[in-house]
């Protein structure tokens, strides 16, 4: 971390929140009754099970009333790779040869998975996006069919904040009978997002990407919607996810997430204004802004003419500025990003 590197009073400039998030107070507050003296195991009888049995229920309610889902769809999970594996495993039927569509620029949770489901035999399509990173529904259009059995595509892309059209790629996808799965790991409380409008069959979200505990999250099936269980043994989630739930880490997430759902309004000027400044700064410098118009708030990737990203990011951190040069889940590859490198930048 840049603090080791820092004069004691000095202070940390921390510019990394798609990788992580600090735990909101509230949420910590939260929390704390579950793990200290309300730990009895929801899935008990009796008495002392109750409270835990309760706050699971009101839970899933406060998490479905952000998205405008119906509580037995939220199910909850470790994070977005777990939704994200669950929802595109969890569609694999034996034999079936009909085709997943997904983009070239996904977090690896689903590109990693995708490949994985290529291997035991299932085709995988990966279609390209524009210069701006955005995946344009002719393009999923000239490649879809009646047999394609599953899209999914990005809500918010987690390196370079583009903001993914996804209620026209989904009408696409239902044209052809597909189900259609959105990663909306980046988009979760920095965005609205109301699963009804958007028509979205499942989406996946990440807990401490808005400022809630890490090892939590959860996946949103619409009903109806077939999907095998991520974990056998208990019934847990409704029968498709065995083991105890983690219960102080779901309440802190359900109130992490309704406090910053509540937000997003006042988050989004405020972090537009931090941009305006910090781009104004940089203004005599030779750089170009990735992503194009419609990015999420916040998400700044930045290409800078003859600079090094890794050499960047080393002085930074010298200095206590904490920056990434690409995706968390793979900071220990130094190559080009494949986002980057399938946007074209020079």
């Amino acid at each position: 971390m840049g603090a080791n590197y820092l004069n004691k009073g000095d202070t940390m400039i921390y510019a990394d929140n798609a990788a992580t998030t600090k735990l909101d107070i509230d949420a910590y507050e939260a929390m704390k009754p579950y793990l200290l003296e309300n730990y009895g195991n929801a899935s008990q009888v009796y008495s002392f099970s109750r409270p835990a049995k309760k706050a699971l229920k009101e839970a899933r309610e406060m998490i479905a009333e952000c998205i405008n889902a119906s509580p037995e769809e939220i199910f909850f999970t470790s994070g977005g790779t777990e939704s994200d594996n669950w929802a595109i495993k969890g569609m694999l039927e034996y034999g079936d040869n009909r085709t997943t569509i997904t983009s070239n620029i996904e977090h690896h949770a689903v590109l990693h998975t995708c490949n994985t489901i290529e291997r035991l035999g299932y085709a995988v399509k990966y279609i390209p996006v524009n210069s701006d990173g955005v995946v344009q529904p002719e393009t999923l259009s000239s490649c879809i069919t009646n047999d394609t059995k599953l899209v999914s595509i990005m809500m918010v892309n987690n390196e370079i904040g583009t903001i993914q059209p996804i209620k026209q790629l989904c009408k696409i996808a239902h044209k052809h009978h597909a189900i259609f799965h959105t990663d909306a790991v980046q988009a979760a409380a920095h965005m609205p997002i109301d699963v009804q409008d958007l028509g979205v069959d499942m989406l996946s979200a990440s807990g401490h990407k808005f400022h809630a505990p890490k090892g939590i999250g959860f996946l949103y099936k619409k009903r109806g919607i077939p999907l095998h269980s991520y974990a056998d043994g208990g019934a847990q989630e409704f029968g498709l996810r065995a083991g105890t739930e983690n219960i102080a880490s779901i309440v802190a997430m359900a109130v992490a997430f309704q406090k910053y759902c509540k937000q997003i309004e006042k988050n989004t000027k405020k972090l537009q204004k931090m941009e305006k400044i910090f781009l104004n700064t940089l203004s005599e410098i030779d750089f170009i802004r990735n992503g194009g118009k419609e990015i999420v708030a916040g998400n700044m990737n930045l290409s800078i003419k003859n600079a090094e990203g890794e050499m960047l990011l080393h002085r930074l951190d010298m200095q206590g500025i904490c920056i990434s040069t690409g995706s968390a889940c793979n900071s220990g590859n130094t190559q080009i990003s494949h986002v980057i490198r399938a946007i074209g930048v020079p």
